[in-house]
């Protein structure tokens, strides 16, 4: 039985979850509210159990053989019409999202909602396009070959909800596997709307499934079923240790994105101007971002040049209502984050760090926090070495392109890193050198939906993205075929 529907700002959206092609209520509830306000309850959210768990994968597991059967074409039809129907849907989305887990929503609309329409259209194209290994070798010819891999589960974070859910839930839908989707009880609304679509677009019940509630109950229910033969997930590198665990003892492979502690390095022949705007983007979303550079690694010779202009930049930020066009920094998703937040920032001061600016929450009914730069006394200092997610740069120095990547590789993240500097030998040298999955020269979160994404060190495992994607969530197998069988 399912619960009626809430009005969300003028945007009707489901509190429940959505298994087997069914809005399904839970006994219990949980309160999903506004970082914009946290008096504002959005929604009273089900809470999902191991029974909403066992019911899902079953779904999944029945569904599975039909689905893994149609072809790619039939199977990329679906994903078209869900990518036209989000186009068409893309402000209603954003606005919800935005009450939400509060990014801007105007970057929301031209990017963030938006993206979820690419991703699903990419993957059916790339499912399509797919052209299989082929060779001859020891009197045999050779295929390669993808065979769907079965029930997956997806659980993504409270960051970027949409996006992020629809960048995994695309390739395992492509490549012909049935999925049961986990969001983050901290922003859960933007995954029921995506739902109501994928009913819209008609996709056979139990394909596509949504199951909300907290990772300790249904989570571990989820990534335990010995049915479920693929995971993704993105979140903390505790989780993520403990969903692996659940993974290998099913046998399942798992791919895991656990966020980052990028360095953003600066040389001296950069453009200064430039990168000093770039390194000020690093507090957009309330640097809820895990690919932004929160390490500042500037040459030392440009030291206070850069920091000059680093400051004017930053002081340009307008914190705000994520619905304003001048907004520019969102509050935090919510008080426990908060609270983390300036307990990093408490403790980096106890420890004899220096706040060069910044380092208070605004009182405000939200959740803002303000733009801060911290130059630590020590690499060794907790806010270099640990990723606080919240709006907290650090700032250092290096002599030399042997120091900074010493220093941008000191950490035990590696998901990204960002360098400016105007000789492409140099980009092209440290590029080799550091330990990161995407690095970016003179620029910043510059996607290739064909590119390969993830993490190094306890940034995380596996790869995303393109034919990458494709082959996680499939079984490969080489089919060898005797020179001179006889065809018929």
């Amino acid at each position: 039985m399912s619960s009626p529907r809430v009005d969300v700002d003028g945007v009707s959206v489901s509190p429940d979850h959505y298994i087997n092609g069914e809005r399904i209520a839970s006994s219990r509830t949980f309160e999903d509210r506004s970082p914009l306000d946290w008096t504002w309850k959005l929604a009273d959210v089900a809470r999902a159990s191991s029974v909403e768990a066992d019911l899902a994968v079953s779904a999944a597991e029945a569904t599975f053989p039909a689905w893994a059967a149609l072809s790619i074409e039939e199977r990329g039809a679906y994903l078209d019409r869900l990518a036209e129907l989000i186009d068409r849907d893309v402000e209603q989305i954003a606005h919800v999202e935005c009450l939400d887990m509060a990014m801007l929503e105007e970057s929301l609309k031209l990017r963030g909602i938006a993206r979820g329409a690419r991703n699903f259209r990419a993957c059916a194209e790339l499912a399509r396009n797919y052209e299989p290994r082929r060779w001859s070798s020891n009197g045999t010819a050779n295929t390669v070959l993808r065979m769907p891999a079965g029930p997956t589960v997806v659980i993504t974070p409270w960051n970027a909800p949409f996006m992020l859910s629809t960048w995994k839930c695309a390739p395992a839908l492509a490549a012909g596997n049935t999925v049961i989707l986990k969001p983050a009880e901290w922003s859960p609304l933007s995954c029921s709307m995506l739902m109501d679509l994928v009913d819209e677009a008609e996709f056979p019940p139990g394909i596509f499934n949504v199951v909300q509630g907290f990772g300790n109950e249904v989570g571990a229910a989820l990534v335990g079923d010995p049915r479920v033969r693929r995971i993704s997930f993105t979140g903390s590198p505790e989780t993520g240790r403990s969903i692996g665990q659940a993974a290998a003892k099913n046998l399942v492979p798992f791919t895991a994105e656990l966020g980052g502690k990028g360095p953003f390095i600066v040389f001296a022949d950069a453009d200064l101007d430039a990168a000093a705007e770039k390194a000020a983007v690093m507090y957009d979303d309330g640097g809820q971002v895990c690919l932004a550079g929160t390490r500042l690694l500037v040459e030392a010779s440009i030291r206070d040049t850069f920091v000059e202009r680093f400051e004017v930049a930053a002081k340009r930020h307008v914190l705000g209502d994520s619905r304003e066009s001048e907004t520019t920094i969102s509050p935090l998703i919510h008080p426990e984050h908060l609270a983390r937040v300036d307990g990093f920032v408490k403790r980096a001061v106890v420890n004899g760090d220096t706040v060069v600016f910044g380092g208070e929450r605004l009182k405000r009914n939200g959740l803002w926090y303000e733009p801060t730069l911290i130059e630590p006394k020590s690499n060794d200092s907790e806010i270099v070495q640990r990723e606080v997610f919240g709006p907290v740069l650090t700032l250092q120095s290096f002599a030399d392109e042997t120091e900074a990547v010493e220093l941008a590789n000191s950490t035990a993240y590696g998901l990204s890193a960002i360098i400016y500097t105007s000789s492409e030998a140099r980009a092209e040298r440290l590029g080799a050198l550091l330990r990161a999955g995407t690095i970016w020269v003179n620029c910043f979160l510059v996607r290739d939906l064909t590119a390969p994404f993830g993490g190094t060190g306890i940034s995380g495992i596996g790869r995303e993205g393109g034919d990458y994607a494709l082959d996680f969530y499939s079984d490969l197998k080489t089919l060898q075929i005797k020179e001179g069988t006889t065809r018929g």
